[in-house]
C-alpha cells in the first residue's frame, strides 16, 4: 500500500511540474513589461526612412517615433534592440524583444511565427539600377541577372521567383546598393522607401518605375498577445486620428 501511494504522489509530482514548465514557456508580454517598466522594441536599423541611425549614433526614424508612441501609452520606457533583420522573428519568440517594427510586410509565411497589428503603411518592391544599364526596363528583364536583396525580407522572396536570377543577399541593404555602384551585381530589389533615400545620395543610380508588390507595414508581436496588440492597434488608431500620424509621414518619409 505504501509502494503504491508512492508511486501516485510521484506521478502527481511529475505532472505539476510538467505544467509549471509549460506556464513558464509562455510569455506574459504585459506583465513583464509593468514588472521591468520598460517595453524592448526590435528593428534593424539599416532601413532609412523607417529605421536608421542618426547623427548621435541614437536609433531614430517612423517606427522609433511610433514605438515611442506605444511606450508613451503603456506609461514605460522604450528599449531599442538594433540586430540583423533576418533574426527578428526569432528574438521576438524567444523573449528577447517583445515587439517588432522594421518595415516588416504582413507574408503568410511571417504569420505562421507571429501575429500582426493593423497595417500602418502601404508600401512596394522596387528595382535599383544604375543609369548607365541600358539592359534592365523592368521585372521581365531580370532574368538570369545578378540581384542584391537584403536576406529575410520580401525583396529576397521576391528575387528568389525570378527565373534563372543569381541572388546576392547582404546583412544590410545600404552593402547591396554599393555593390550595385561598383558593377558587382545588375540590379537591387528593395522597398519604395529606403530605396528612394539611397538613389537621393547617389546621382549615379535610379528606380524603375514598375513596382513588383504591393504590401502592407505592420508590427509584430508574439502568436496570441492580444492583450498587448490591442494596445498597439489602439495607439496606431490614435495616430492616425489625431493627425499625428501624417506629421510623422511628413517628418520622415515625404
Amino acid at each position: 500500500m505504501k509502494i503504491f501511494k508512492s508511486k501516485i504522489l510521484v506521478l502527481l509530482l511529475t505532472m505539476v511540474l510538467a505544467i509549471t514548465f509549460v506556464g513558464c514557456g509562455k510569455i506574459n508580454t504585459m506583465s513583464r513589461i509593468k514588472k521591468n517598466n520598460k517595453v524592448v522594441m526590435g528593428t534593424n536599423a539599416e532601413f532609412p526612412p523607417f529605421e536608421y541611425r542618426n547623427d548621435k549614433g541614437e536609433v531614430d526614424g517612423f517606427d522609433p517615433a511610433m514605438a515611442k508612441e506605444i511606450a508613451k501609452e503603456l506609461g514605460v520606457e522604450l528599449v531599442i534592440e538594433d540586430m540583423a533583420f533576418d533574426s527578428l522573428l526569432n528574438a521576438l519568440s524567444s523573449g528577447k524583444i517583445d515587439f517588432v517594427a522594421a518595415g516588416m510586410s504582413v507574408t503568410p509565411e511571417r504569420l505562421e511565427n507571429c501575429d500582426f497589428s493593423e497595417s500602418y503603411y502601404t508600401a512596394s518592391q522596387m528595382i535599383i539600377v544604375r543609369k548607365d544599364n541600358t539592359e534592365i526596363k523592368g521585372r521581365d528583364d531580370l532574368k538570369g541577372k545578378k540581384l542584391g536583396v537584403q536576406e529575410g525580407t520580401t525583396g529576397d522572396l521576391e528575387a528568389s521567383e525570378i527565373e534563372n536570377a543569381e541572388v546576392n543577399r547582404f546583412k544590410k541593404a545600404i552593402d547591396a546598393v554599393l555593390d550595385l555602384k561598383n558593377g558587382k551585381i545588375d540590379a537591387v530589389i528593395l522597398d519604395a522607401s529606403p530605396a528612394k533615400v539611397f538613389v537621393e545620395k547617389n546621382d549615379d543610380l535610379m528606380i524603375l518605375d514598375e513596382e513588383l508588390t504591393n504590401e502592407e507595414y505592420a508590427i509584430a508581436v508574439r502568436k496570441g498577445d492580444k492583450e498587448f496588440l490591442e494596445v498597439i492597434n489602439k495607439v496606431i488608431r490614435d495616430l492616425k486620428a489625431s493627425g499625428k500620424y501624417d506629421e510623422l509621414v511628413k517628418q520622415y518619409i515625404e
